[in-house]
């Protein structure tokens, strides 16, 4: 079972009052708004998705329908560390699945859920990368490391969480 989001309060900063202002007036500025929120914020609070809507007089549902309908928005605040496994065919067949369990048993996330207790670190599962020649493929902060086995994952972590 999945936790319920974790909601927290994010200042509302003159960067944010800059982004609507740059926006505010253009053709399809909801995205564009969201893409520079989740740059400053690494992602898009409830509270500046509250404040944009009535800013901008848009419905709060139509706000929702963007930030949910693109993968690209995250809803909650990121972890220190995100590994992501590639699920795709050429890393699955090699051994992934193995992977992406050793990594949760590592870090202390159950299956369903995406982020440990100390939101320390969120795993994901992701499709296809690109490097199927060095699979399974994993990145680990945004670093890709290929030909992963299970019995590597111990010693990734430890060396490269922040």
């Amino acid at each position: 079972m999945s936790k319920t989001l974790n909601y927290q309060e994010e200042p509302i900063t003159e960067a944010l009052h800059s982004i609507i202002e740059r926006w505010k007036d253009e053709e399809g500025n909801l995205i564009m708004i969201f893409h520079a929120i989740q740059k400053e914020y690494g992602y898009v609070p409830r509270n500046v998705a509250i404040f944009v809507s009535e800013t901008l007089s848009i419905p709060l549902a139509r706000i929702y329908e963007i930030t949910t309908f693109y993968n690209y928005f995250n809803l909650e605040p990121p972890a220190e560390n995100t590994i992501a496994v590639c699920m795709g065919t050429a890393c699955y067949l090699k051994g992934a699945e193995d992977v992406l369990n050793a990594f949760r048993k590592e870090v202390s996330i159950k299956a369903g859920e995406h982020y440990s207790e100390d939101r320390k670190y969120k795993i994901e599962e992701i499709r296809c990368i690109g490097c199927c020649g060095l699979a399974p493929v994993i990145t680990f902060n945004e670093e890709i490391i290929g030909r992963v086995t299970a019995a590597d994952v111990a010693s990734i972590v430890k060396e490269k969480s922040k």
